[in-house]
């Protein structure tokens, strides 16, 4: 058995075969004393527990449309909290980032965590299986869990992925431009005497479209992280702009800040690290989050779905 990370994509047609790939791997698990957790979608987790019987309560199980409902925080929020609360053990995990539900907006989100998997959990001891619905999801979509996992399976055959490739670059390759503010958008520019009143402009349009109490905080304070980092790390400073769309409030941050590492914002930082926790925080925060980042020119778009 591999001492290191191991990261294969399972291929499923059905239930029966999603099944078959999932329900022996965990059962594996159990049986080499690994602990062991799965994160899919409600209705998989679902099928999974009732398959499972009574072993279901040995393993850690979360519904993966509202743990990893960000794409952006399923690495520090699930993979590595699992790992660290079983410091010293090999873990076993079924991740699926990528179901038909996920949106077009989501997607490269989705497709730049499977690839940084392989750089955050390089030489680490864990299994990932990944599966991914061969009957629901788009070409692309499956095309692309080629380049981003080392190992494929289906019908429970297994075999190296011909077209996997450097992670780094395959995540570069989703980090897209994303369209400027609708005309309609609130503008406003980002300096330390503007901070209350984009607090203030934030916490009063979630407000007004719709969010929860606690979901309006959340937003207010992922604003204001990125607010201040933008004050704080680029002199010329920025611009915020906030508007709605029917299904969600999206406020969009713009200045001339470059993030160089791709990992920023998706594993934990160390307790001795002094700052760069903003990104990590902000995922936590909100519904989505995407980032576009070229030297000289960052542009950060927070979702809240209303």
């Amino acid at each position: 058995m591999s001492t290191g990370f191991v990261h294969p994509a399972l291929f499923y047609a059905d239930h029966e075969e999603y099944l078959a790939g999932t329900v022996p791997f965990i059962q594996a698990g159990l049986d080499a004393d690994e602990p062991v957790m799965v994160a899919v979608p409600g209705d998989n987790l679902d099928r999974i527990r009732t398959a499972l019987g009574s072993d279901a309560a040995r393993v850690q199980l979360h519904d993966m449309s509202v743990a990893g409902r960000n794409p952006g925080r399923i690495l520090p929020g699930v993979l590595f909290a699992f790992a660290a609360a079983n410091a010293g053990k090999r873990v076993r995990i079924i991740g699926e980032p990528i179901w038909a539900g996920r949106s077009e907006t989501e997607y490269p989100a989705c497709a730049q965590h499977e690839a940084l998997i392989n750089a955050a959990f390089a030489g680490r001891p864990a299994t990932i299986l990944c599966p991914y619905d061969t009957g629901s999801l788009e070409r692309s979509w499956l095309d692309d869990a080629y380049r981003t996992h080392p190992v494929l399976q289906m019908g429970g055959v297994s075999w190296e992925s011909p077209d996997y490739a450097d992670p780094i670059a395959v995540a570069a390759g989703f980090n897209l431009p994303l369209q400027g503010p609708p005309p309609e958008a609130i503008i406003i520019a980002i300096d330390l005497p503007a901070l209350p009143v984009i607090r203030r402009l934030v916490t009063a349009e979630a407000v007004a479209a719709g969010l929860p109490p606690d979901r309006v905080s959340d937003l207010t304070l992922a604003v204001n992280e990125l607010a201040t980092n933008t004050i704080r790390h680029t002199p010329a400073g920025g611009t915020l702009a906030v508007w709605t769309d029917p299904k969600r409030l999206i406020c969009q941050f713009s200045d001339t800040g470059h993030i160089a590492n791709p990992l920023a914002g998706r594993i934990p930082v160390p307790p001795q690290q002094p700052g760069s926790r903003g990104l990590v925080l902000v995922n936590q925060l909100c519904d989505l989050v995407r980032v576009h980042t070229v030297p000289g020119a960052t542009t950060i778009r927070l979702h809240m779905h209303r």
